[in-house]
């Protein structure tokens, strides 16, 4: 339908149609014979390759409605083509602007704070600053310069503790060496904690797994807990695997949550690391007192002011806070993006979580983009 409209405007334009559909269909019919790419992406072949792909996937379908709309329209005033072709580039010119306003939007770093108080949560730790970061999806596409943003942000936050909650690598285990060089000299007190995400599973968890152990102050946890101690006060972090280990079992990947807590002395407050936060009812239901994800990337695209993202129809935790009794869930947003450099409404955050005592609230502050000071509004509180 399509080449027909370009066919009505210029002799070329079948052509140029035709073109774009060969062009992005092709990497397709790679990706499904070899279940994945047979090399290694460059940062030339996933900019001009990939994203071509997947911006045409992401168009075509809505220039193709609005083509029928037009001719469709057209048809009631005597000139169903031009009305087609009217419809298409008034879209596509939406479009366009739609894209690079969420091109700007994903460069845009936000540093937010949110206040989580924590029942139980021992005075030693009164004040426990923990920096999150998820979803980074580090690739030879990813901006240089934007890492080193992520990396001068946590770092100016002073944390006690830093957690980065999946995804760190886009699709391939070489991504780990891209991931060291920007980010791997973070450092806290108590330590630097990574848990698998999807990406990271289907990119091959072993080796990646290794290659971010050896990274300096960094503990990987796949189902397991590390407790801090302070005195005779303790806190114990717990990190799962990621529900895409299912589909790969020899990599122990599997979340096993009996398995996650089976150290934690009783009555120590867990703070969780969970990548996808479809795990925390099991966790809540074990009494973990804050689980943090990420994974859903609030859709890329949130009216946060409604608490609505994309994911929201399709995931039951999507975005920001939930409470359940005395157990917090923060789903973040993530700090880079999937695919395409997009994101309205929900840019990429790094996110510091002061863990207080007492009063089993959930305290939100204005939104404050590039420095310290606000948190996402809390959905369902």
């Amino acid at each position: 339908m399509l080449a027909v409209l370009a066919a009505s405007s210029a002799p070329w334009a079948p052509w140029l149609v035709a073109g774009v559909v060969v062009y992005t269909t092709i990497p397709l019919a790679i990706v499904l014979r070899y279940r994945g790419w047979p090399f290694y992406p460059t940062r030339a072949f996933r900019v001009l390759v990939m994203r071509a792909f997947l911006y045409a996937q992401l168009l075509l379908p809505f220039l193709a409605s609005a083509g029928l709309v037009g001719l469709a329209v057209g048809a009631f005033v005597g000139d169903p083509l031009a009305a087609g072709r009217m419809a298409v580039g008034a879209t596509g010119l939406v479009l366009v602007l739609l894209l690079l306003a969420g091109y700007v939007g994903a460069r845009r770093l936000v540093v937010r704070d949110l206040v989580v108080r924590v029942s139980g949560l021992p005075k030693a730790f009164e004040g426990f600053r923990i920096v999150q970061i998820s979803d980074l999806h580090v690739g030879p596409q990813t901006w240089r310069g934007f890492l080193a943003r992520v990396a001068d942000a946590v770092q100016a936050l002073e944390p006690d503790m830093i957690a980065v909650t999946g995804d760190l690598v886009d699709d391939r285990q070489e991504d780990a060496g891209l991931y060291a060089a920007a980010l791997g000299h973070l450092s806290a007190p108590d330590g630097v904690f990574i848990v698998p995400g999807n990406h990271d599973v289907y990119a091959g968890w072993d080796p990646l797994a290794a290659a971010f152990a050896r990274l300096p102050g960094t503990r990987v946890l796949v189902n397991e807990s590390h407790i801090l101690r302070r005195g005779t006060d303790a806190l114990a972090i717990a990190g799962t695997g990621d529900p895409a280990g299912h589909g790969f079992p020899e990599a122990d990947a599997t979340p096993d949550i009996d398995r996650t807590l089976a150290d934690v002395p009783p009555g120590t407050p867990v703070v969780a690391l969970a990548h996808n936060p479809a795990l925390w009812p099991a966790l809540a239901e074990r009494g973990v007192s804050l689980t943090l994800s990420g994974h859903t990337h609030w859709g890329q695209l949130a009216i946060p002011a409604l608490h609505w993202s994309l994911v929201s129809p399709f995931v039951q935790h999507a975005m920001g806070v939930y409470r359940d009794g005395d157990t917090t869930l923060f789903v973040h947003p993530g700090t880079g993006f999937w695919g395409v450099p997009f994101r309205l409404g929900a840019p990429p955050q790094v996110t510091r979580i002061t863990l207080r005592r007492t009063v089993s609230v959930v305290q939100p502050e204005p939104d404050t983009p590039g420095r310290p000071g606000g948190a996402p509004h809390p959905p369902g509180t």
